[in-house]
């Protein structure tokens, strides 16, 4: 949703910090794009005006001016005015009432409420181990009460019996009765809609308020309305009053102007974001990660949360203690390809990771790379668990055969199984000499201590120590990846790494099997395993890639 917005915003700092000094002039220069660019991602004029005096009146100020690094210093300013804007601080739903907790969820119709609600009390349940009911008030939309009643089905959470006849109140007032009795913590009354703000709407949901008394009552709106969601939030919070705002479908292509506006305009916080269909895909609305994510420097604390949430600790377990012996098998390679789908993808992924957004366009189709995925599991599905055990058995026979099963072509199958046979290598290598254990542990996969910085170090010299014959005869991709394993020592010395594992955040920091950065001594690595600097099946670009391996040669 903010992509078009990030994309705008860091070729203006870009300028900024490729300067060496910054005058007054360029800085109002920059400001002027930054404020066209604000508007042109619809965020409100009452947003924008106050935003860019903000920063331009520290921007301008002479400790900006005449530090040592003034670019940085402005994109600083942005980046702390944006959370400002959002709202500092996370503000999730709040629970801590005398049970049953009311929960009221108003909003106009087709913004998402009966599925929000759905989400919300799945998250209650699976994150928080609480007991929600929902119950629907929407006596005018047609099956909207049965809809309900499937999605608790289909969520296993227990909805309100419909009682034909009854009104909006008198079901409020059953549930609620219900809610008590049952022995539950949270009751979701879902609400009517209409298809514009009314008078008989607001006074509806107002008798409803006034009955049930919600702890809270939060704003469904959705994010591609634009700044309509944002004069939606404003009529309903001055005739009900809301206590938050979940906005919804924040994963389509809107231009994100509802969001940034939408604390600023109301004063109420954005508690939660739609990003998916799907029951788990409703996340806490961080001010301080949007707006990481908005200028480019990544959101990997969100990373490795949801990699916790979708990580199966007992599987990574194993593979774990396999990678350990070397013994790395196709059906390991296949649940890591499962692994990376759950997380997103490699639009998800690579959407949270510091700098990604300026390499996108040198990677290409980043949905090619997840079809490559996909590709590279129905090739492994089409093999018999024997071959996946022992991929030292195929043939040409075989290989046409698993070729003709999965709907690709025999050199797909071969580069398959030269990815899968240069990662088993490394493991092996790297097993033998303790530091895939260590590694392991970091990730928390292997259930060891993350290694200290002392230990990073160590690994780093031990990579560095590896006979060279050995190195030798590995590919050029696996030598460009081991060259960039764990960092540039040089680049992390004196600070310990941001997270076990990750090596330095410093500019010459790597991040976990991606190689070294653009710029860098070493080739810019690809993803783990994939073969150097492109993706799986795609042409490899930069110095890491064939052309610059075979002018090396010539020399």
């Amino acid at each position: 949703m903010f992509q078009s917005l990030a994309d705008r915003l860091s070729d203006v700092l870009d300028k900024l910090t490729k300067r060496g000094a910054l005058s007054e002039s360029d800085v109002n220069e920059a400001m002027r794009e930054i404020r066209r660019a604000l508007l042109e991602a619809d965020v409100a004029l009452d947003v924008v005006r106050p935003f860019v005096d903000k920063v331009r009146a520290k921007a301008i100020g002479q400790e900006v001016l005449k530090s040592v690094t003034p670019g940085q210093m402005v994109v600083k300013l942005v980046n702390d005015e944006l959370v400002a804007m959002l709202g500092s601080d996370a503000d999730p739903i709040d629970l801590n009432a005398v049970p049953p907790v009311p929960i009221l969820m108003v909003g106009l119709q087709g913004s998402g409420k009966t599925t929000s609600t759905a989400k919300i009390a799945y998250r209650l349940k699976t994150k928080q181990k609480k007991k929600p009911l929902m119950a629907s008030l929407d006596t005018r939309r047609p099956a909207a009460q049965e809809q309900l009643r499937v999605l608790g089905e289909q969520t296993e959470i227990d909805t309100l019996p419909i009682v034909a006849g009854q009104s909006p109140l008198q079901i409020a007032k059953r549930a609620v009765e219900a809610a008590k009795l049952g022995g539950y913590d949270v009751v979701l009354l879902d609400t009517a809609g209409r298809v514009t703000v009314d008078e008989a709407l607001m006074a509806e949901v107002a008798e409803v308020k006034a009955a049930t008394q919600p702890h809270e009552t939060l704003l469904v709106a959705d994010s591609l309305t634009g700044q309509d969601a944002v004069n939606t939030a404003k009529a309903f919070d001055g005739r009900i009053g809301i206590t938050g705002i979940v906005l919804t479908r924040a994963d389509g292509d809107g231009r994100g102007g509802a969001a940034l506006s939408m604390r600023a305009v109301t004063g109420k916080p954005i508690k939660l974001l739609g990003v998916g269909e799907k029951w788990d895909e409703l996340e806490d609305f961080h001010p301080e990660r949007i707006a990481g994510r908005i200028l480019g420097m990544g959101d990997v604390v969100s990373l490795v949360e949801k990699a916790a949430q979708t990580i199966d600790a007992e599987k990574a377990t194993k593979i774990a203690q396999k990678m350990r012996k070397g013994a790395f098998d196709l059906e390991d390679l296949s649940e890591q390809l499962k692994q990376m789908e759950r997380m997103g993808g490699m639009q998800g992924v690579m959407g949270m990771l510091p700098g990604m957004g300026k390499l996108k366009s040198q990677i290409g189709d980043i949905d090619a790379g997840d079809k490559v995925f996909k590709r590279q599991r129905a090739i492994i599905s089409s093999m018999t668990a024997k071959e996946r055990r022992a991929p030292k058995l195929f043939d040409a026979k075989r290989k046409r055969r698993v070729a003709a099963g999965s709907g690709t072509s025999v050199q797909d199958v071969n580069k398959l199984l030269k990815m899968h046979r240069q990662m088993a290598d490394m493991m092996k290598t790297m097993g033998k000499r303790g530091m895939m254990g260590k590694m392991m542990g970091g990730l928390g996969m292997g259930g060891g201590a993350a290694p200290s910085e002392a230990e990073m170090a160590a690994m780093q010299q031990e990579l560095a120590g590896l006979d060279p014959k050995a190195l030798e005869q590995l590919s050029p991709e696996l030598r460009d990846q081991l060259s960039g394993i764990g960092g540039s020592s040089t680049a992390s010395a004196g600070k310990s790494p941001s997270l076990p594992g990750l090596g330095s955040t410093a500019p010459g920091g790597l991040l976990p099997g991606l190689g070294s950065p653009a710029g860098s001594a070493h080739p810019p690595g690809g993803l783990p395993g994939l073969g150097g600097a492109g993706l799986p099946g795609m042409p490899t670009t930069g110095r890491g890639g064939k052309s610059a391996r075979k002018k090396k040669k010539r020399k």
